[in-house]
């Protein structure tokens, strides 16, 4: 896969709640902390966020046994509320993600460049899981 050419992954869901909300729980940390894992022995124990062009975030990603962790971060590009998020991870990747209100539903498509260690289906997997969690997390949270 080193042949310069950047695989770009794609996953999407739709949650069934206002873009308002969906956008409170994907970029607040109080609630990143509360769905950002792709399998339930894992979890995000802290989370930052700068949500503004130049801004930084940093969410701690963990097994809960305590067998492995690691810092997800980076920067962001590009802010619109509601609607847009750009951001280049610490390793140069980029990544979107699109917020498409449609009435009380909120379509969320998030693309990302692969990196070259785990295969292209494992990635998209991992991303794909993370956003079930969080459209879980959104549709089943009496938080408002």
């Amino acid at each position: 896969m080193e042949t310069g050419n950047k695989v770009t992954i794609t996953v999407e869901t739709t949650i069934h709640a206002p873009v308002e909300k969906v956008w409170e729980y994907w970029t607040e940390p109080q609630h990143i902390t509360k769905w950002c894992s792709a399998s339930d022995d894992w979890h995000a124990p802290h989370a930052e966020n700068d949500l503004r062009v130049g801004g930084r975030f940093l969410t701690r990603m963990e097994a809960k046994d305590g067998s492995f962790g690691f810092d997800f971060n980076g920067v962001y590009d590009e802010v619109r509320v509601n609607e847009f998020i750009s951001y280049t991870m610490e390793d140069g990747r980029k990544t979107t993600i699109t917020f498409i209100s449609q009435e009380n539903e909120t379509k969320v498509i998030e693309a990302f460049e692969a990196e070259t260690t785990n295969s292209i289906e494992m990635q998209e997997a991992g991303w794909q899981a993370i956003l079930d969690n969080f459209k879980k997390y959104c549709e089943n949270s009496k938080e408002d």
